[in-house]
């Protein structure tokens, strides 16, 4: 390994070990007593026909997935921008803004990790879910891996937005705006007109209701009207295919999402030079 490539490795042990020790004296311990709390106030609003028949379990899916991108959101859309003078006066003098990146990420991903454990446990424990998931052996490890891509790809994409505004305050207003985008536009619950469908697929919650409903194999539920007529088959939905190249593709999307989202943060904290401040 080259110098350049030690002195990156090195930045970013300094900034990871900066970042753990950030969270323990600011008490970012509180993230998870908030991630508790938002998971048993939905596991209650979600009710009890979540899994057993195919309208509760879309509603309630898709209320889990609400949960798990503010938590991701809330977790970093302030992180970056808050230290944007300490990250200016450090570049100039040899910082790597890919090794800052990396540290925060490497951080992120384990806190979004202890944060899906939470809501797993939570939900596990108040709704009854599937007996078998359809990759592996048990649904609540399915949910678990879905629960942390989706957190963490709201995570990075909260980043992202760290990187480029220039305050915390801006970060603040410009939240709500990216929270309500993600979740109206991802058709899950709120229909889009046609010529304006292919955006649902740009946002975080579309593919994480999606790998939820698959690994539940949603599409073999009774609809209301069935469980009451016990007639008609339900139109199976290509989006929630219960199939291992659906999930899969899933996870992979939300994966491609964090990488991207990184990388755009990078770029454009790479410009903190010109801040004229």
């Amino acid at each position: 390994m080259n110098e350049n490539g030690a002195g990156r490795i090195q930045q970013i042990k300094i900034y990871l070990g900066k970042c753990f020790r950030t969270f323990k004296n600011e008490k970012g311990w509180k993230s998870l007593i908030s991630t508790l709390i938002i998971s048993i106030i939905l596991s209650w609003i979600i009710g009890d026909n979540v899994f057993v028949l195919f309208e509760s379990t879309k509603q309630g899916v898709f209320a889990l997935i609400c949960g798990c991108i503010w938590t991701g959101l809330f977790n970093s859309i302030q992180s970056i921008c808050r230290e944007r003078a300490i990250i200016k006066r450090e570049h100039r003098t040899g910082l790597h803004i890919s090794s800052y990146i990396a540290a925060h990420l490497i951080f992120e991903f384990i806190q979004c990790f202890a944060q899906a454990v939470i809501m797993d446990i939570v939900f596990s424990v108040f709704v009854k879910f599937p007996e078998k998931g359809v990759i592996l052996g048990w649904s609540w490890a399915e949910f678990l891996i879905s629960f942390t891509l989706t957190i963490f790809a709201a995570d990075a994409l909260g980043l992202m937005v760290s990187c480029i505004v220039k305050n915390e305050n801006t970060a603040m207003t410009v939240m709500p705006f990216v929270l309500i985008i993600q979740l109206v536009l991802s058709g899950a619950m709120f229909a889009i007109p046609d010529g304006a469908s292919f955006i649902r697929h740009f946002t975080v919650s579309k593919w994480g209701v999606s790998a939820i409903c698959s690994s539940a194999e949603i599409n073999e539920l009774p609809t209301m009207e069935v469980a009451t007529l016990l007639d008609d088959e339900i139109d199976n939905d290509v989006e929630y295919a219960g199939t291992v190249e659906h999930i899969m593709t899933c996870w992979g999307v939300l994966v491609g999402y964090s990488l991207l989202y990184s990388a755009t943060g990078c770029i454009f904290l790479k410009q903190v030079d010109k801040d004229k401040r």
